[in-house]
């Protein structure tokens, strides 16, 4: 299921952290101190990598 622009800007902080998945590897980390981090989740000759891409809002959804 595809992340909305509602459901990012309301995720709050948890004990730990957690991820809200957009598919095809895009993530977005919620930290436990509030903070959120773009990343993309792949694999290149058979090992998974992970991009990181940015910091929610200075990289929106869009």
């Amino acid at each position: 299921m595809a992340l909305t622009a509602r459901q990012i800007e309301t995720a709050k902080p948890r004990d730990k952290d957690y991820k809200l998945t957009d598919g095809q590897g895009l993530y977005l980390l919620v930290k436990k101190s509030g903070a959120k981090y773009w990343n993309l989740k792949y694999r290149f000759v058979g090992k998974e990598k992970k991009l990181s891409i940015g910091v929610y809002p200075i990289v929106t959804l869009a």
